[in-house]
C-alpha cells in the first residue's frame, strides 16, 4: 500500500491487539527490500495502526529508524524518535442505506482520504521547487492505486 514498501516482503515483528477484533492493532513492520543495494530502507521500520468499525477503517503509519526504535524497545526516551505519519481512511459513502429494505444487502460506494507528511527539504524556509511538487503527486496517486488494487476494486 505504500512506496515505502516498495515491492518488498513486510513482516510483521511486533503485534499489540487494540479490542476485539484481531484487525485492531499496533504493529512493527520490517521491511525486506527485493534490491539489497537500497541499504536506507534496510535501517528502517515502520510503526503502524490500524483499527476498522461499522463506521470507519484507518491505517497510520510512520517509518522509523530501527536504532532509535531498539533504544525505545529498551526502555530508552521515546521522545527522541521522529515521526511522520502518514495514513488514509476509509468511510462508506453513505449509499447502501437509501433505496434499500431491511435484511437486503446493498453495496454502496467508500471514500477514501489519504494523508501524507514528507519532508521535502530539511531547511524550513525552503521553497517546493515544481520536482518535489511532481514527486509527491505521483506518490499519492501511487498509493491510492495500491490501496484500490489490495481491495480489488474495479473503479475509482
Amino acid at each position: 500500500w505504500d512506496i515505502l514498501s516498495n515491492g518488498g516482503v513486510v513482516q510483521e515483528m511486533a503485534h499489540i491487539a487494540n479490542g476485539r477484533d484481531t484487525g485492531n492493532c499496533v504493529s512493527l513492520l520490517r521491511v525486506n527490500c527485493l534490491q539489497s543495494a537500497n541499504s536506507s530502507q534496510s535501517n528502517m521500520l515502520i510503526l503502524q495502526e490500524s483499527c476498522t468499525d461499522p463506521t470507519a477503517s484507518f491505517v497510520i503509519y510512520a517509518p522509523v529508524d530501527i536504532v532509535a526504535m531498539n533504544v525505545v524497545l529498551n526502555g530508552g526516551d521515546p521522545d527522541y524518535v521522529a515521526l511522520l505519519p502518514s495514513g488514509f481512511a476509509i468511510l462508506p459513502d453513505g449509499t447502501s442505506l437509501h433505496g434499500a429494505n431491511i435484511g437486503e444487502a446493498a453495496s454502496g460506494g467508500s471514500l477514501l482520504t489519504v494523508a501524507f507528511q514528507i519532508l521535502v527539504d530539511s531547511v524550513p524556509t525552503a521553497k517546493l521547487s515544481l520536482g518535489s511538487v511532481a514527486t509527491v503527486n505521483n506518490l499519492i496517486a501511487c498509493t491510492v492505486e495500491r490501496i484500490k488494487a489490495s481491495l480489488s476494486c474495479e473503479s475509482a
